[in-house]
């Protein structure tokens, strides 16, 4: 698969520590040492996933090397969205009248991004598309509970976008050389690690240190798989990008790699949790900086459990 375009938008709002400290008694010291994060983006008054996806695709359109009616495959995914029934999919078929596109929702928490990547190389493989949208919008402050002490401090919000195409569209295209994702609801507390249950508490991680310790290991096998099976070191890859949970899960598997800080990309200093958009916003927010040839390694954990990745040839 070929990259095509990559879009994203970011909410100009920010959300400091302090901010906290009155509504959970949490400073903004505690947060920092435990989650790396100082600000998180906020959306504002009139902003929402829908919102949020439109201005990515629309950021994405200016790099486009085709009409947006050729792409036949449109896939939201994420897990805050604002509609269950009338997806972001089928809102952005509508907004640019993408008539001869399928159109669906994809949900596996934290990694439903990797996930509708693979999706969209299976509808390759079949050959039922050839030219994909992937749009991931995560608005996670309309879900979460600020006065929860155990994440109520973590979410931020932001949409990304990415067209993909089965042939190469023009040389300087990036190729996303393998994807992987696996189910893992089988493993630790599962289901019970984090929950959004809108008409009770909205998102809640009961069982954050055991997400904590499966995501260090989960996300290390991710590129332990996409490596080996391309005959590369996980050394040879020039970034690695975590999903953005928690900036001690991405030091700890650059300890356990026993590789240096500077080898990982990182936005959840100033954005926070961005949840499933994560990974690949930090990859949209730089790959006009990387160079021809680089490898780049994607890896993400999420609640339920699940995890994923891909890697990318600049």
């Amino acid at each position: 698969m070929f990259i095509n375009a990559t879009g994203y938008f970011i909410p100009e709002g920010r959300v400091s520590n302090d901010h906290f400290f009155e509504i959970n008694g949490l400073t903004s010291e505690w947060i920092l040492q435990r989650t790396g994060i100082q600000t998180r983006s906020k959306a504002e008054n009139g902003e929402n996933a829908e919102t949020m996806g439109i201005n990515a695709v629309k950021n994405a359109m200016q790099q486009l090397p085709y009409p947006i009616e050729d792409v036949d495959l449109i896939v939201s995914a994420c897990y805050s969205p604002r509609d269950t029934v009338a997806t972001l999919a089928h809102l952005i078929q509508r907004e640019f009248k993408i008539e001869n596109a399928k159109a669906m929702y994809l949900s596996s928490a934290c990694s439903s991004f990797a996930n509708g990547l693979e999706l969209v190389e299976g509808y390759f493989a079949m050959n039922k598309a050839s030219k994909a949208l992937i749009i991931c919008s995560e608005h996670n402050t309309y879900y979460s509970n600020e006065s929860d002490p155990k994440c109520g401090h973590l979410w931020g919000d932001a949409a990304v976008a990415l067209f993909v195409s089965k042939e190469k569209q023009n040389e300087d295209e990036s190729q996303i050389l393998d994807v992987y994702t696996r189910g893992l609801g089988h493993i630790g507390k599962g289901p019970d690690g984090v929950h959004l249950r809108p008409k009770e508490d909205g998102i809640t991680m009961p069982e954050g240190r055991d997400v904590f310790i499966h995501a260090c290991k989960y996300m290390i096998e991710v590129l332990e798989h996409l490596t080996n099976k391309n005959n590369i070191s996980i050394p040879d890859l020039k970034y690695i990008i975590c999903h953005q949970a928690n900036m001690r899960i991405v030091a700890n598997v650059a300890h356990q790699l026993n590789l240096d800080m500077n080898k990982f990309l990182n936005n959840i200093q100033e954005l926070g949790n961005t949840g499933s958009a994560s990974a690949m916003l930090v990859l949209a927010q730089h790959i006009h900086e990387l160079k021809k040839g680089d490898l780049i390694g994607l890896t993400v954990f999420g609640g339920g459990y699940s995890s994923g990745g891909f890697l990318v040839k600049i």
